[in-house]
C-alpha cells in the first residue's frame, strides 16, 4: 500500500484521503491501485454508511495525472493499458460502491481529479475549486467510462464544451453546469461534506443502497415495469428498517434502523 492514499474511519462514516501535498495530489498509478481495495474495506465495515474522498491537507483534490511517470508508464501500448485498466478499476470500484460516497473539493480539480469525482455519487466544492478536464491539450482522449460519467451529469453540450477545450473553469460555473452538486465557502467543503454526510448516514441504509440500484438502473435502461425495478420496489416492504420505520411514525418517535 503506497502512503500517497489511505483510509481513515470515524463511525459512521470512512474517508479515502489523498495524501500527496508536494505534487498536489497528483494521481501516480499506485494511488489508483490502492483505491479498490481501500473502497472495498470501507464496504465490509458494517459501521461505516457512507465513503468520503478528499484531499487531505494539500490544498487541493486532485491536480491532474502524475506526468513524471509518463515516460514509463505510457512508454509502449502495454504499458499503457495497464495503466488504464487500473485506474478503471480504480474509478469502477467508486462508481459500482454499494454504500454512498461523497467528493469533498477544495483547490484544484483536473484530469484525473475530476474522473474521481464523477466516479462517486455526489460532490460539494468550495468556492475556490478550478476544475478542467484537459486531454485534448496532451493529444488524448478521455476514456469512455469518464465520457460517460460526464454525460451523464452534464449532457453533451456541456461535455464537448470541457473537453473541446480543456479550459480551466471555476467551481460556480461547474455547480452552474451541475458538475457538481453544492458549492460552499472556501475551505469548508470538508465539513460540509462531513455534515451532508451524517444527514445520508440517519436515514434507513436499507433505503440508501436501495435508491442507488434503482438509479443506476434506470440509468442502464430500466423502465418503470422492469422486473428488477418492480422487484426492489416490492421487496422494501419486508426489510427490517421498513419494519420498524413505519411504527415509528405511528407512534411519533425516531426509528431504530439496523440494517448495515
Amino acid at each position: 500500500m503506497t502512503a500517497s492514499i489511505r483510509l481513515d474511519t470515524a463511525d459512521p462514516l470512512a474517508e479515502i484521503v489523498l495524501n500527496k501535498p508536494a505534487k498536489r495530489n497528483a494521481l501516480s498509478v499506485d494511488m489508483w491501485a490502492a483505491i479498490p481495495d481501500l473502497v472495498a474495506q470501507a464496504v465490509a465495515d458494517p459501521a461505516t454508511k457512507v465513503l468520503l474522498i478528499h484531499g487531505g491537507d494539500a490544498g487541493a483534490f486532485a491536480a491532474g495525472a502524475d506526468i513524471s511517470e509518463f515516460e514509463e508508464t505510457y512508454a509502449t501500448k502495454q504499458n499503457a493499458k495497464a495503466a488504464g485498466d487500473a485506474i478503471a478499476a480504480a474509478l469502477n470500484a467508486l462508481e459500482t460502491c454499494p454504500k454512498p460516497t461523497i467528493a469533498a473539493i477544495d483547490g484544484a480539480c483536473v484530469g484525473g481529479g475530476v474522473s474521481l469525482a464523477m466516479a462517486c455519487d455526489l460532490r460539494v466544492a468550495s468556492a475556490r475549486s478550478k476544475f478542467g478536464v484537459t486531454p485534448g491539450k496532451l493529444g488524448l482522449v478521455y476514456p469512455a467510462g469518464d465520457t460517460r460519467r460526464l454525460l451523464q451529469a452534464i449532457g453533451p453540450g456541456a461535455t464537448k464544451d470541457i473537453l473541446f477545450t480543456g479550459r480551466i473553469f471555476p467551481a460556480t460555473e461547474a455547480k452552474d453546469m451541475k458538475l457538481i452538486d453544492r458549492l460552499v465557502d472556501d475551505q469548508t467543503a470538508l465539513e460540509a461534506a462531513r455534515t451532508f454526510a451524517g444527514e445520508i448516514a440517519a436515514i434507513s441504509q436499507w433505503s440508501t443502497r436501495a435508491i442507488k440500484q434503482m438509479i443506476k438502473g434506470l440509468q442502464s435502461g430500466w423502465t418503470d415495469t422492469s422486473e428488477e425495478a418492480i422487484d426492489l420496489f416490492v421487496e422494501g416492504f419486508s426489510n427490517e428498517d421498513f419494519q420498524d420505520g413505519y411504527r415509528a411514525f405511528l407512534e411519533k418517535r425516531a426509528p431504530n434502523f439496523t440494517f448495515r
